[in-house]
């Protein structure tokens, strides 16, 4: 897809949804990480139904250590893989208190080496909590970049390096969500929604829906 078709594509987007959000539910960074710890091979709708009894008595770092990992585990047991999870929230949660004083760092170095948080859980972090222009390629927007030919690769990064090179820098603060929410309701995996897609005729896909 050539420069000017990439920035028409993102004008759409824009013009659809002109301040898209993550759909998780948080109240503050520490919250955040935590749901998208939450989020890795489950949903948005799903994490969202069993964080606000964990955030409405663990809310902070310290008082998510406090809990310990048995409590960490009843409360998101409704999650897949929560025992793991569970493990790493209450990991993240110690190393939060003991090396950063109980914020979450800003630092993508920093936020790697926390448990259970991958490059994608950083980038998510530091595009919704601290505003930096990063693109958390996950499977909607690794399934859209290749289907639609806006930024093919073989591998999640792959794709957002790419992403980062042609994404107008006007749009890239934003990018991320608003082909997460383009993937999850348009151009969705099995039957792409083709005939409501704003940006078909930029489209690359050789098979659209009628």
């Amino acid at each position: 897809m050539n420069p000017a078709k990439v920035g028409e594509f993102f004008r759409r987007l824009a013009a659809a949804n002109p301040k898209p959000e993550t759909e998780l539910r948080y109240e503050n960074p520490f919250t955040l990480l935590v749901a998208v710890v939450l989020s890795a091979q489950a949903t948005d709708a799903g994490v969202n139904k069993a964080t606000p009894a964990m955030f409405a008595v663990a809310d902070t770092p310290e008082k998510m250590a406090a809990l310990g990992e048995a409590r960490v585990r009843d409360l998101v047991k409704t999650i897949g893989l929560y025992r793991t999870k569970a493990k790493n929230i209450v990991g993240l949660s110690k190393i939060l208190v003991e090396r950063h004083g109980g914020r979450v760092p800003r630092k993508r170095e920093e936020l790697e080496e926390l448990p259970g948080v991958g490059r994608k859980t950083a980038n998510v972090v530091l595009n919704v909590a601290f505003g930096e222009p990063t693109v958390a390629v996950d499977t909607h927007i690794f399934r859209v970049s290749n289907r639609t030919g806006l930024a093919r690769g073989k591998t999640p990064l792959d794709v957002e390096e790419k992403l980062l090179k042609i994404v107008p820098e006007r749009y890239l603060r934003h990018a991320h969500h608003w082909l997460i929410l383009h993937g999850r309701y348009i151009c969705v995996a099995r039957k792409p929604r083709c005939p409501e897609c704003p940006v078909r005729d930029l489209c690359a896909y050789k098979d659209k829906t009628l």
